[in-house]
């Protein structure tokens, strides 16, 4: 599965002309926010509308890790309930974006028991939390779109204006960001923690942005645009960027019009993956050359010649 296009040379230094992608799994309603757990070495990911986390391992192959993922409550929440992006936080936690009970969890893969990280700001209820990301000060960064919600931005039950970008300082204090995005959706930092890049699912503006991260963990400025796929999507290209993860060179590998994208810090785009499907997001796995992607129905995964950042 998948077509590799080498936009410019200097991609054959990350994946080599002879790579090949290969499907994992399949089978799924709408698979997302892979995450791999390095001292078990297995993979993690979310089937969003069906309201589970997966487990896939070389060994046993798949199997239900946790459910309900993201909706506690009864009856139907909406047509996307589940967790979505899913981290290891440094405390080797799973950390989940929960689109049906509104919040970010995290709860111990040795003993169990999630606790609410955060569920609302100054009083209100976020949208369904959409991907997190942790920084190296301890605290999480996430996006807030309404993609979770019932009649998405329509939905009566909408309790904030904005599509935030949030963070959660150690202390717990959650903070609004980055408030004008429209659609907000995957994010990771730059290897040094100074950047946060930030990919937005909106059609109109299917942008990556980045912005400058202060020592004490705040995002400074109106950030700088990194790329924009939105002629892809007037193309007639599937797909919008949604999840996105850094290199140790910090290129960016992102989810995009046609599959994945690969842009270097500076915006270039040196190479596509084509899927041929809706591709959601990705993660580093095994010694952290290996990219794992979720995709529509899918799980795929590539070996590379460069390592995820910090790995």
């Amino acid at each position: 599965m998948g077509k590799i296009i080498y936009e410019d040379p200097a991609f054959e230094k990350l994946l080599a002309k002879d790579a090949k992608v290969e499907v994992l799994a399949s089978g799924f309603e709408w698979s997302e926010g892979p995450v791999w757990v390095k001292d078990s070495s297995f993979l993690l990911f979310s089937d969003v509308p069906k309201n589970k986390v997966y487990k896939w391992d070389e060994k046993s192959g798949l199997s239900v890790f946790l459910e309900p993922s993201g909706y506690t409550g009864r009856g139907v929440y909406s047509d996307e309930p589940g967790s979505n992006g899913l981290i290891i936080d440094s405390k080797g936690r799973l950390v989940s974006c929960e689109h049906g009970d509104r919040r970010i969890s995290a709860v111990s893969l040795k003993v169990g028991g999630k606790v609410t990280l955060a569920d609302q700001f100054e009083g209100k209820r976020f949208n369904s939390p959409n991907d997190v990301t942790e920084h190296t000060n301890g605290s999480y960064y996430f996006t807030d779109p309404p993609y979770g919600l019932a009649k998405k931005h329509k939905d009566p039950t909408r309790e904030t204006k904005q599509f935030g970008v949030y963070r959660i300082a150690k202390d717990g204090k959650v903070s609004l960001q980055i408030p004008d995005l429209t659609r907000p959706n995957g994010l990771a930092f730059s290897p040094d923690g100074k950047v946060l890049y930030i990919a937005q699912s909106d059609p109109e503006k299917a942008i990556i942005m980045a912005y400058n991260v202060d020592e004490s963990g705040n995002v400074t400025g109106k950030g700088k645009l990194v790329y924009d796929a939105t002629p892809m999507v007037k193309a007639g290209k599937l797909g919008l960027p949604d999840g996105l993860k850094i290199d140790k060179d910090e290129n960016l590998w992102s989810s995009g019009p046609g599959g994945m994208l690969i842009i270097t810090p500076a915006g270039k785009l040196i190479g596509r993956i084509e899927m041929g499907e809706l591709t959601s997001n990705c993660a580093w796995g095994n010694d952290g050359s290996t990219l794992y992607m979720t995709v529509d129905g899918y799980v795929c995964r590539v070996k590379t010649n460069t390592k995820g950042a910090g790995w």
